[in-house]
């Protein structure tokens, strides 16, 4: 069984340097070890996905025109898949470690510690 993902996750994307970390929101009013409990839709950059130090992918513009590692500001458009749909928190599928996310840029944004270790998710 995977993990539910709440708030202070650690997140990794594949072309960005350094972890970033999950922010989520308390207006769903649901906690797991009194933290908020993550959504597949807390998938807004610098409101939920915090930037991965500095980005490596060809695809980012920045990255390209300079030919070097860029500042890493993810652009997500997409929900978290596959998520857990058999538990909802405010009517919307809970976030579980096993998730991804992609990044505009090519990155594969994953979820490497769920901020709790207690609470599991089918």
């Amino acid at each position: 069984m995977a993990l539910a993902v709440c708030n202070g996750a650690t997140l990794q994307c594949s072309f960005g340097v350094a972890p970033g970390t999950l922010t989520v929101l308390p207006d769903k009013m649901v906690m797991t070890t009194s933290q908020p409990m993550a959504t597949i839709m807390d998938n807004k950059p610098m409101v939920n996905i915090a930037p991965f130090g500095m980005c490596t992918s060809i695809a980012n513009p920045a990255v390209a025109a300079a030919m070097s590692p860029q500042p890493c500001i993810p652009v997500t458009t997409a929900p978290w898949v596959p998520g857990a749909p058999t538990v909802l928190v405010s009517n919307m599928p809970a976030l579980d470690n096993s998730s991804k996310l992609l990044c505009q840029w090519a990155g594969m944004i994953q979820v490497v510690v769920p901020g709790q270790v207690k609470t599991q998710v089918p």
